[in-house]
């Protein structure tokens, strides 16, 4: 793994929640930067669409780095730096003992993180963070694209 770190933006977008949803990513490696977005036009999460977004981004990865994951989404951060592991050792299930949500897309962001050496960060949404606002702006236009699509 090099000395470059790739920076990743990223962030999901539903209206309403639940409804059409979008995600958007920012890859930054040096000085090159590269966007992402996609949605689903049928009925999904906020949530599914903030885990999709790194989930994209770090599968776009062609070899192991070191990756900076930027995320204003404090569930898909705990979850992927604290709960993943527990909810693996009890069989996917909650601490309640219910299924946990969004499985499917937990299980593909750990396996995408698993081939690189990926901090994860938390920033503030809609705080005037550069790429966290284009990140939300490619969210939208992954959603709208998706709809339009649909059509």
């Amino acid at each position: 793994m090099g000395d470059q770190v790739v920076e990743i933006y990223t962030d999901g977008a539903c209206v309403p929640n639940p409804g059409p949803g979008g995600w958007g990513a920012v890859l930054r490696y040096g000085d090159r930067e590269r966007d992402l977005c996609g949605g689903e036009a049928e009925r999904t999460t906020n949530n599914r669409m903030e885990l999709m977004a790194p989930i994209q981004a770090l599968e776009t990865l062609t070899r192991p780095c070191r990756v900076d994951v930027y995320t204003d989404s404090t569930y898909v951060r705990n979850g992927i730096t604290k709960w993943v592991a527990t909810w693996k050792s009890n069989g996917w299930q909650t601490s309640a003992k219910t299924p946990v949500a969004n499985e499917d897309l937990w299980k593909r962001l750990e396996a995408a993180a698993a081939r690189h050496e990926v901090e994860w960060h938390w920033v503030k949404g809609h705080a005037g963070h550069p790429e966290n606002e284009r990140a939300d702006q490619l969210a939208l236009e992954g959603l709208q694209a998706a709809v339009k699509a649909a059509k």
